[in-house]
């Protein structure tokens, strides 16, 4: 694993799944963004691929509903999971939805670090709490995508990154915090460095 190199240019879509049954063999290295549907999620992932119609965006919130799964290199995926929290459906379709994401990060054995992403002007809100407390139950490095730092200064994003690291200290847990932006192409380059280190450093088989 150590001597693949990765161009997160060159990431691919590989599959869909609506529940766990129908992933690919639970093998290789996968890490999972997670967050809010409003979070700017699928917009943090075409960003770091640079590839703007990756991972389906949309103006409504909600439209990630499957389990995506995206070949950045052999045996090594991002994996784009439905979002939480606000979507403009049924009651029962997002029952649905967090059945499969509940499955996918308890049963998942390929999973090795989680991405959680949150907009900076309104962080932690109860389900990212929830994943941060899973993340740390279940021993996985959890990196945080302050999204939408484009909308705060310079100095606004440092104290809105500080503050955050001081309430994630309750947790207990060690977490990468990182203001980050789409847009503006903010906090790119350190993502793809910690998820690199990551695929090189977690590999189950290592």
């Amino acid at each position: 694993m150590t001597e693949t190199t990765f161009d997160f240019r060159k990431t691919r879509f590989l599959t869909s799944s609506p529940d766990l049954m129908h992933l690919p063999p639970d093998q290789g290295v996968e890490i999972a963004f997670a967050g809010r549907s409003n979070s700017g999620k699928s917009s943090a992932l075409n960003a770091i691929c640079d590839q703007q119609g990756l991972a389906k965006t949309s103006r409504t919130p909600g439209r990630t509903r499957l389990i995506n799964l995206f070949q950045v290199a052999p045996s090594c995926c991002l994996v784009d999971l439905p979002g939480y929290g606000y979507a403009a459906v049924s009651e029962s379709m997002k029952r649905e939805w967090q059945k499969s994401l509940s499955a996918y990060l308890q049963k998942r054995k390929a999973l090795r670090g989680i991405v959680v992403t949150m907009d900076i002007r309104h962080p932690l809100k109860d389900h990212d709490r929830l994943i941060i407390d899973w993340s740390i139950a279940a021993n996985l490095p959890a990196l945080i995508l302050l999204t939408k730092a484009d909308k705060l200064g310079v100095n606004a994003r440092r104290e809105a990154a500080r503050e955050v690291r001081d309430l994630l200290s309750e947790f207990g847990g060690s977490f990468t915090i990182i203001p980050f932006s789409a847009l503006r192409k903010i906090g790119i380059a350190e993502t793809r460095t910690v998820l690199t280190s990551w695929f090189t450093t977690l590999n189950p088989e290592d």
